[in-house]
């Protein structure tokens, strides 16, 4: 069974989408497996829905919409949604606490909300992870001050292991894997999505990179909120490829 991935939104467009394809600051993906078809995130404008149509994805086949955390880069395209139906919105309730009013307006009146700090499994095999425990040392699982309790992944199980897709990873990449694999009782096959990792914090970059050496995970696709010299390091320790609006993974 095979899983795909499009990046609908990302901070930088693919050379394969170049032509038709745009990019902004922000991140937005289409999943897809045999049993489901999850709309996650949204970016922060409209393009999301624009390349979605380059790509000739139909968002309107969405089984769900599921947002990783409140940030506007995250949330702020749910603000053009074209939906005909109302979706299944999956969140955490602090997302609703945390966003302007004109978002929360629209998400009650236009989605079926389905708002919860623990996890859910969506389809089989397919969780949303919900509010991930903080049990890395190293991760502080904040920004800002903020706790980021509303910050999630999800996790698909696969005949090879699991596959973690994450927004922002606020919670802290290594926190969520860890909860995902405690979750399902599987090992990380592939790691996709922002691990909110910079230059600044050297030593969490080298401890995250040695926890994806232990786990000894197949595929690392790092992107939106990491910064270039630590897309460097992933590179040259696990020759990992950036991903970007356009791009599609197929796992």
């Amino acid at each position: 069974m095979e899983t795909k991935i499009t990046i609908l939104c990302e901070n930088d467009t693919s050379k394969r989408a170049a032509r038709f394809c745009r990019s902004e600051w922000g991140f937005s993906a289409f999943v897809e497996t045999e049993q489901i078809k999850i709309l996650f995130d949204t970016g922060h404008t409209d393009l999301y829905k624009h390349n979605a149509n380059a790509l000739g994805i139909d968002l309107e086949q969405s089984d769900f919409v599921v947002l990783s955390h409140h940030h506007w880069d995250h949330t702020s395209g749910m603000l053009s949604h074209e939906f005909k139906e109302a979706k299944k919105l999956v969140l955490h309730p602090q997302v609703l606490d945390k966003v302007s009013e004109e978002k929360a307006h629209i998400f009650n009146r236009d989605f079926e909300i389905i708002a919860s700090e623990k996890s859910l499994e969506l389809a089989s095999g397919v969780f949303y992870l919900g509010e991930i425990p903080r049990k890395m040392s190293f991760e502080k699982g904040e920004h800002k001050g903020d706790s980021m309790l509303d910050d999630s992944a999800i996790a698909i199980k696969t005949t090879k292991g699991l596959i973690i897709l994450t927004g922002c990873s606020h919670a802290g990449i290594c926190n969520i894997c860890e909860y995902a694999k405690e979750l399902t009782g599987q090992d990380l096959y592939a790691v996709v999505g922002g691990f909110h990792l910079n230059k600044k914090n050297e030593a969490l970059v080298r401890k995250t990179i040695e926890y994806f050496k232990m786990q000894n995970v197949e595929h690392i696709y790092p992107m939106h909120c990491v910064d270039f010299p630590t897309l460097v390091r992933f590179h040259d320790e696990f020759n990992t490829i950036k991903y970007a609006t356009g791009d599609v993974i197929r796992l």
